[in-house]
């Protein structure tokens, strides 16, 4: 038998770990004297313990560990949880590589080798008429539009073609808050395609005329829309530093799309502006 101390020290954890391991059931002493309160273990658990030690170095959360050692998680369980995690960590190294790309591209800025990608121009946007659908996503960024506004686009497609009418190119996006004084009620995503003169709403989607705008800056945006992003960053940075500020809804104009890959796709940026 080993003294937890023994037992902490062979099985490379702490004691004040094995004490919690313990607490919630997951690796219990052999034996705890009755009188001084003493846990010992003996040697057939140190394969228990390396178990939970490994299954914890992946990432795996306590509960889930639980199920795997005391066998309420067969074989095929576990597999479909370490499937599932290494999923998830190959998806945090993507996530971790984007990250120092942008982190890399901002240095580049601070060392003064970058300009603009894209030029700025100030110009006039004319009403324009658009068969419009609109859903909600839970805030801005890619991360939260990206998995509404391509389903948005497929149902609205879908609903002008039963309606009878042609889905015209450029597609527009617009985006506002669904409630300016709460940012966590979501950011609400509309979605048009280019109406043509007579259209009429049908279910689905609505005729909706954005408005002309008397000042507007834009910028084109090359390539795929998870580095869309950067493209608005560089637009509201331009802005105060040459005397405008942003003064209505933005709007995205698709100008190349689907079928080409992302890679190639063409996007202009608008944001209604005024003097500062």
């Amino acid at each position: 038998m080993y003294t937890i101390g023994e037992f902490a020290l062979y099985g490379r954890v702490s004691v004040r770990m094995l004490r919690h391991y313990d607490a919630i059931g997951l690796l219990r002493p052999a034996r705890v004297d009755a009188r001084s309160g003493y846990r010992s273990y003996d040697a057939a658990q140190f394969a228990t313990l390396g178990r939970i030690v490994g299954l914890r170095d992946l990432g795996l959360g306590l509960e889930v560990i639980r199920g795997v050692i005391d066998g309420s998680t067969d074989a095929a369980g576990t597999r479909a949880l370490l499937a599932s995690r290494r999923a998830e960590l190959c998806d945090q190294i993507a996530a971790d590589h984007e990250r120092i790309r942008r982190l890399d591209e901002r240095l580049r800025i601070l060392e003064g080798s970058t300009i603009m990608s894209a030029a700025v121009e100030i110009k006039t946007l004319a009403p324009v008429a658009v068969l419009e659908a609109s859903a909600v996503a839970p805030g801005p960024g890619p991360e939260n539009v990206s998995p509404v506004i391509g389903p948005l686009y497929d149902r609205l497609a879908a609903a002008i073609s039963a309606a009878g009418l042609a889905v015209r190119e450029p597609a527009y996006a617009l985006y506002e808050a669904v409630d300016g004084e709460n940012e966590d009620a979501g950011l609400r995503v509309r979605a048009g395609y280019t109406a043509a003169d007579g259209d009429r709403a049908a279910d689905g989607f609505d005729v909706v005329v954005l408005p002309a705008v008397p000042l507007a800056a834009t910028i084109v945006h090359h390539g795929v829309m998870s580095r869309i992003g950067e493209t608005w960053n560089e637009l509201m940075e331009w802005m105060p530093a040459n005397g405008y500020r942003p003064s209505g809804l933005c709007r995205e104009v698709y100008l190349v799309t689907d079928p080409l890959p992302q890679q190639e796709w063409v996007t202009e940026l608008q944001q209604p502006v005024e003097r500062i």
